[in-house]
């Protein structure tokens, strides 16, 4: 039986992975975490997060006064660059665009955030619609269902179609890493969306599974080495839910730096995406 050439992509890729090994090897990198905490690291965290509202109840008041906050912080503090973006659903893009007076990115959920379970050209027009009102980047959700069954050529294409109806805008792929679970589901699902057009590999919605792992961020980020290492692409990554404390972030950036190199420790390569840390790590500074 003939292989597709989704899995012949895969093949060019190390996916015999031990869970116990990945943890093993993830803890040590951590150990070194404390030897990052320094303030130059922690201002440097600030200027990547992607500082977040996603809530039920958000309305364009209370995101107005939510971009007013990062409007407040411009230059209140000559030594702290402000937040890498502000993120909001698809329908607040507008809103966003008109308040911000800072120079932050505008990032937009769409195409059915959280499950990405709708219509593909529900999806496109959201994108597009997000992108029209001024959305520099766009968080998708992988199609879970599709990998699940083995069906790579629709996720693949899925993402192809979405990227192009970015235009000029940024894609976020999150993998939705707690639902995936073992480190070879994971690994398989960044090769494929970085073949199908991702800009960045996101670990989590943060609303129904469990969110950012050490061990899932590990794992994105040899994907991402490897996949440049064949391909001469770099590509970011953005670790999402439940990224709340200092040591929580700079066990991520432990784990980049680590794996990547200091190449990807810019806010062009590397997101937090976070509602209550930048408070937490102004606190600790």
């Amino acid at each position: 039986m003939n292989m597709s050439k989704y899995e012949e992509v895969l093949e060019k890729y190390e996916l015999n992975l031990n869970d116990d090994e990945i943890r093993r090897k993830t803890a040590e990198m951590i150990e070194k975490s404390e030897e990052n905490n320094k303030p130059d690291v922690l201002k440097f965290l600030y200027s990547c997060i992607d500082l977040t509202s996603l809530n039920t109840e958000d309305s364009k008041e209370s995101i107005w006064k939510f971009v007013e906050t990062v409007n407040d912080f411009d230059g209140s503090k000559s030594d702290i660059n402000n937040v890498a973006a502000i993120c909001v659903y698809p329908n607040f893009v507008q809103t966003v665009k008109e308040t911000l007076t800072a120079d932050v990115r505008i990032a937009a959920v769409a195409a059915g955030f959280p499950s990405s379970q709708t219509f593909i050209e529900v999806k496109i027009a959201e994108v597009s619609l997000a992108v029209a009102d001024g959305a520099d980047e766009i968080d998708i959700v992988l199609n879970v269902g599709d990998f699940f069954e083995g069906n790579y050529e629709d996720l693949s294409v899925e993402i192809e179609e979405i990227k192009e109806a970015c235009r000029e805008a940024k894609l976020k792929v999150i993998l939705e890493t707690g639902l995936l679970k073992t480190a070879e589901n994971i690994k398989k699902a960044a090769i494929l969306s970085i073949y199908s057009g991702a800009d960045f590999l996101k670990t989590s919605t943060g609303k129904v599974y469990p969110g950012a792992s050490p061990e899932a961020a590990y794992v994105i980020c040899q994907a991402i080495k490897e996949y440049y290492q064949l391909h001469i692409k770099k590509v970011g990554i953005k670790v999402s839910g439940g990224v709340r404390t200092v040591e929580d972030a700079l066990n991520y950036y432990t784990i980049v730096k680590e794996t990547l190199g200091k190449e990807w420790l810019t806010p062009g390569l590397f997101r937090i995406g976070a509602s209550s840390l930048s408070q937490n790590i102004l606190k600790a500074l």
